[in-house]
């Protein structure tokens, strides 16, 4: 998709939000036009839920690019990274820089914490340059997980979509148990998750998008919060940890879809072996081609065939 020159914005209901968000940061960017994301949302009930559930999902979303990384080209070109969606969602709001934060969150213990930290600041910050207010609304905010109090969710922003719902659903199972995990404090407890400083989980983050399972993490504070026994590891090796602490609560359909991410690598991975770093326009045309038989068929991508 050539996206300076294939964008439409929404032309209907709610037409002023979708100006509003152009004027202020040029959809016409990768990253707002073709975005291809899976957003999860994990539901919470009170206060005590969303700090713990906060606390939980904040040391996972760093990895979950080396599991869910489906975008290594971009405009038909490879991109230095394995997850460009995720390269490109890092600055698509700079604009608003309190918008975004680290993409990590900063712990928070309430919602009335997250109101005056994280939401009064990007407000104060977007009111010279909204000022009737059309994205003064919690959804504004473009952190990698953030909290719905409107209907009382935390919504995780860091998956790529897949090439099937099969592998949707399937990444989804994985992480909302590992998150279950570490909510009931199964490896560490709250006060050891909250914690974690956020640099420390961006620098996994971008680690993770850069090189997908094959990212090197060698911060042993946080791999011993998630009962690694090891300083080090790929990321491919944590995930690989988890999942085994985790499969006998995974649901069975999910199991033989996480088993091929487990030993072909994401859908990114698998899409560069087939493709190639410098593939020619047929080729990446007939790759995805087969995306599409993969999307019709609900099956998982292994190469063409």
């Amino acid at each position: 998709m050539d996206t300076l020159t294939e964008t439409r914005l929404w032309p209907h209901a709610h037409e002023e939000i979708y100006q509003t968000y152009d004027r202020l940061f040029d959809c016409r960017q990768p990253g707002f036009a073709n975005l291809q994301s899976m957003h999860l949302n994990l539901p919470l009930a009170d206060d005590e839920e969303f700090a713990r559930l906060h606390a939980a999902t904040r040391l996972i979303l760093p990895i979950l690019p080396a599991l869910a990384a489906s975008s290594p080209y971009m405009g038909g070109v490879r991109t230095p990274v394995l997850d460009g969606r995720m390269a490109a969602y890092l600055r698509h709001q700079r604009a608003l820089p309190a918008s975004m934060g680290q993409l990590i969150p900063a712990t928070v213990r309430s919602e009335a914490e997250y109101r005056e930290r994280v939401l009064a600041p990007m407000y104060a910050q977007l009111a010279p340059l909204d000022p009737k207010g059309v994205l003064r609304h919690e959804w504004l905010n473009a952190r990698g997980a953030i909290p719905r109090f409107d209907r009382m969710a935390l919504e995780i922003r860091v998956i790529d979509m897949q090439e099937c719902p099969r592998a949707d659903l399937a990444i989804a199972a994985a992480s909302r148990r590992v998150i279950q995990g570490l909510y009931e404090a199964r490896w560490c407890d709250l006060s050891q998750q909250q914690a974690v400083p956020t640099a420390a989980l961006a620098d996994i983050l971008h680690a993770c998008i850069r090189d997908g399972e094959r990212a090197l993490i060698d911060d042993s504070a946080y791999l011993r919060l998630l009962d690694y026994p090891a300083l080090r590891c790929t990321a491919a090796a944590l995930w690989g940890h988890l999942l085994d602490a985790s499969y006998r609560v995974i649901p069975p359909p999910w199991r033989e879809p996480l088993n091929i991410l487990r030993e072909e690598g994401p859908l990114g991975r698998r899409l560069l072996r087939a493709a190639g770093p410098a593939p020619a326009r047929g080729r990446l045309d007939a790759v995805y081609r087969e995306l599409c038989d993969c999307l019709a068929k609900g099956r998982l991508f292994l190469g063409l065939e």
